[in-house]
């Protein structure tokens, strides 16, 4: 997306201090690009045995735990820029103090302070175009995905979850999380691991008593959220600031394998209705995809200006799934196709003849007992994806100003959990692709012109944009509205419109996540840099320093890891794959030392949460029980140096940037 502000209103060499979401308001993205005196610069063409010289192994060795100067003098700290910015932090703790789960309720106590005073604001802040087209989108972005995952239950737990339990579940929790929670930025729905999970326990249970189902996983919420809420009051999620990008990666292209398989099998479905609908079906799906990824696209390019390449960007799914569900009905031949359609019920009713509340309390206590193990792998589930989501929604590229509350969102997840469990919907929480979405549908952007001038012709030079984020609309009423137009998507007019949608189109949707996931995806940028010619590798790329054995160790980690997940999500045993994903933290710690230099790491990883607002909640920077050590010198890593050279990268749903 493309939300610029006049330049010239602002000097784009002062980054100091980002305007208030006021200062923003009035502007949609107004002016022309503008050229950027730091981003001019000399590069001559003629440096062909230069870089050949650097690539060599010799070279190349010598350079190894070393950057240019420029970096190292970006990427210096000291112990007092690591600091949290306030009191919870558990440096220095002696005796019983130093154990989180001996200091309950610590972390929770801090968010709520930590956040309170900003509430008023995160209302009055919102008063800007920015919050209407990032209502607009993020709505799309999440209904679309939410219908698509439930229309895949729907087809697995003998139609127990439908429609209306998937609108319900998201626009639950939009409405809970838009008013209460520490980081309202962070996006909250239904996902598509939750699908697998639901789907999975319900082979798992069908054997012995497929009726027992629904107060089966009423009781798993159940479990969910008393686990949910113990690790909450004892401090756990402080562990989420030893994530890194490995493991992050890891996930993010998991996550975008899971949603092309799911893709295909919706392709696969539009088969059991004819022949003809299932080409169609497919046809109108990949037609969809390239719809998305070409307007989304349009948003980063150079056509037209600002303003119009931000508003495309903006409404890329409304655009595209209005014109693909009209394109379905056209009368004809296209209209008398037999496309299978979503099915829809009655409005606030649930799919199936039952209240809305489940009679949970006449299961048998064995299978109460029974419960317990998948409510906790629900929980690991959680904790990760939930988190990370949060993580990524504010990444360091995000000059974000009002903190969040690891440890308050998730008591409260506990909280959804629970009455989702009670009522029959899925259990909604944090969404890893859409999450950065809405963060950057709230960005207000500024393109500069970086000028390269070249020494072999006098007067060449090359014109490039570089985009840069002004300042973030922090606030809690695009997430708060969202939660009202999913609620109204269950009155009666609207669903009829939903059942006017072709399946097809919620293939598209599968494919279009997925692929952005993966496109996105650190894993993909390194397999790029290792398969390029090295004479077209920038020589003060981070990774250029790296022996090619050492990131083709480092992806092949990964993409074991990536693996063995699908493998296991394809059997009846994928409930626990959320304990591979984590098992690959305490990996990364413990065993990449022996296998890598310091550098070595610096370059290909990083952590996830690099900014003070984040690890403030998180009770510091990781480091001995959260202490800094008194100087640390911070290599520049290649998503660094991608930032830094070609300026912040547009999040499109499913895009996987971190």
């Amino acid at each position: 997306m493309d939300h610029h502000t006049a330049a010239s209103s602002r000097d784009p060499r002062r980054s100091d201090s980002p305007p208030s979401a006021a200062d923003a308001a009035p502007s949609v993205a107004s002016t022309s690009s503008v050229v950027d005196p730091e981003t001019i610069q000399r590069v001559p063409f003629k440096q062909e045995e230069r870089q050949r010289a650097a690539s060599t192994p010799g070279a190349r060795q010598q350079d190894i735990g070393g950057e240019n100067a420029r970096a190292r003098e970006k990427t210096r700290y000291r112990e007092s820029a690591h600091r949290p910015l306030d009191p919870y932090t558990y440096a220095g703790a002696r005796g019983w103090r130093r154990y989180r789960p001996l200091r309950p309720f610590w972390g929770i106590y801090h968010d709520i302070k930590r956040r309170l005073p900003y509430y008023p604001s995160d209302f009055t802040d919102a008063f800007t175009y920015r919050a209407v087209a990032s209502t607009i989108r993020i709505y799309f972005v999440n209904l679309l995905p939410a219908l698509a995952y439930t229309l895949d239950m729907h087809r697995r737990t003998g139609h127990f979850y439908g429609i209306n339990e998937g609108l319900l579940a998201s626009a639950l929790a939009a409405g809970i999380f838009g008013l209460f929670s520490a980081q309202p930025i962070t996006i909250v729905g239904v996902t598509g691991l939750i699908s697998l999970f639901n789907y999975t326990i319900y082979n798992i249970i069908t054997p012995y008593n497929a009726t027992i189902y629904p107060q089966f996983m009423a009781w798993a919420g159940i479990w969910t959220a008393v686990f949910h809420w113990l690790v909450a009051i004892t401090n756990l999620c402080d562990y989420m600031r030893y994530v890194t990008d490995f493991s992050s990666e890891t996930f993010g292209m998991y996550v975008g394998i899971i949603y092309l398989i799911k893709g295909i099998e919706e392709l696969v479905a539009e088969f059991d209705g004819s022949v003809t609908g299932g080409f169609m079906g497919i046809v109108v799906a990949m037609l969809y995809f390239g719809s998305v990824y070409t307007l989304e696209k349009f948003g980063s390019g150079l056509f037209f200006n600002p303003t119009v390449r931000g508003i495309v960007a903006d409404y890329a799914y409304p655009i595209a799934t209005v014109f693909w569900v009209g394109f379905c009905h056209i009368p004809g031949n296209l209209n008398d196709t037999d496309v299978q359609r979503l099915p829809i019920t009655q409005a606030y009713r649930p799919s199936t003849d039952r209240d809305w509340v489940i009679d949970f309390w006449s299961l048998e206590a064995k299978w109460v007992l029974a419960a317990i193990p998948f409510g906790f792998l629900i929980t690991v589930l959680f904790y990760y994806d939930h988190n990370v989501s949060s993580l990524t929604a504010q990444a360091k590229q995000y000059p974000l100003r009002k903190p969040g509350g690891f440890h308050w969102d998730f008591f409260l997840l506990g909280c959804t959990s629970f009455v989702s469990g009670v009522i029959g919907i899925p259990l909604p929480n944090g969404l890893v692709p859409q999450a950065p979405v809405h963060t950057d549908s709230l960005c207000v952007y500024q393109t500069n012109v970086q000028v390269i001038r070249t020494e072999d012709v006098e007067g060449e030079e090359i014109r490039r944009p570089k985009v840069r984020i002004l300042n973030v609309v922090e606030q809690r009423v695009t997430h708060i509205t969202m939660a009202l137009l999913l609620f109204g998507t269950m009155s009666r007019p609207l669903l009829v419109v939903l059942g006017a949608m072709p399946r097809t189109i919620f293939a598209g949707v599968f494919l279009t996540v997925g692929w952005g996931s993966i496109e996105g995806n650190g894993i993909t940028h390194k397999l790029v840099h290792l398969l390029s010619e090295s004479r077209f590798r920038p020589p003060d790329d981070p990774l250029h320093k790296v022996p090619s054995s050492k990131i083709t160790l480092y992806i092949s980690l990964q993409l074991i890891s990536v693996a063995a997940c699908v493998a296991i999500s394809q059997t009846v045993a994928a409930v626990g794959f959320p304990l591979l994903i984590c098992a690959l933290i305490p990996l990364r710690w413990v065993y990449f030392k022996r296998w890598f230099t310091e550098a070595e790491l610096s370059a290909m990883d990083a952590l996830t949460a690099d900014s003070p607002v984040v690890l403030a909640s998180l009770g510091g920077r990781p480091g001995g029980n959260g202490a800094a050590t008194t100087e640390l010198i911070k290599i520049e890593s290649a998503r660094e140096y991608k930032e830094r050279h070609g300026g912040v990268q547009r999040q499109r749903a499913g895009s996987f940037h971190v």
